[in-house]
């Protein structure tokens, strides 16, 4: 199901729609991670300052400093230190350097409607993800229909497309085999050959359609 050529409503995404988040504190410092990250550890373990000061022979002055993020402490002190709680220094870099990520978070009933055929009938478009980079890697839509005595046009793009029954029952042509879904149920076919909705069994009908795009020659 191929989308219509971008409309003035389709290429600007509304306030609200769909949101990037981020986390966006700052990332700690080396000696902050490592502070927030062994005391953690001793209360877990339920250990008190003097405890691991006495396992990894070391002050009781220098273990509290490394918890206050007060000292840069040398990788024996800290190995010394991470042993006396049962944390390997593996573990306890293991998150330091995650990427910082960031994703597309398009809310319940806000994905950015489009004008595809058939959208002036009661069905509605909706793409739950939009990218305004040269590249589109896949589309996805959240399909509703809604009147059963409509006639769809079949549909023929390039890609590979993924459907999966929502709610309802439909039957669906993909060439010439037809499927008879219900809620629950996928498919997946080569959007070269015509394909689309033949008859609309039980409505509403909610349906999702993953495009995937090959962009490996643009």
């Amino acid at each position: 199901m191929k989308k219509n050529a971008p409309s003035r409503h389709a290429s600007a995404l509304n306030e609200g729609e769909i949101v990037i988040t981020r986390d966006s504190s700052p990332k700690l410092k080396l000696e902050e991670y490592i502070a927030m990250h062994v005391r953690r550890r001793r209360v877990a373990q339920d250990l008190k300052i003097t405890d691991v000061a006495r396992i990894a022979k070391l002050s009781q002055g220098m273990v509290s400093k490394i918890e206050n993020a007060q000292v840069s402490t040398s990788l024996d002190t800290l190995s010394r230190l991470c042993d006396a709680i049962g944390l390997s220094i593996s573990q306890l870099f293991a998150d330091y350097d995650r990427p910082e990520g960031g994703a597309l978070l398009t809310k319940s009933g806000q994905g950015m409607e489009v004008v595809r055929r058939g959208t002036e009938k009661g069905h509605t478009y909706q793409l739950l993800s939009y990218s305004r980079g040269k590249k589109q890697l896949y589309e996805p839509f959240l399909i509703t229909m809604d009147d059963a005595s409509e006639v769809f046009p079949t549909f023929s793009h390039p890609g590979q497309e993924f459907i999966y029954l929502l709610e309802g029952q439909i039957l669906y042509r993909h060439g010439n085999h037809l499927y008879n879904m219900q809620a629950g149920d996928s498919l997946s076919f080569d959007a070269e050959v015509p394909h689309g909705p033949e008859v609309l069994e039980q409505v509403p009908i909610k349906l999702l359609s993953f495009i995937m795009h090959d962009n490996k020659n643009e």
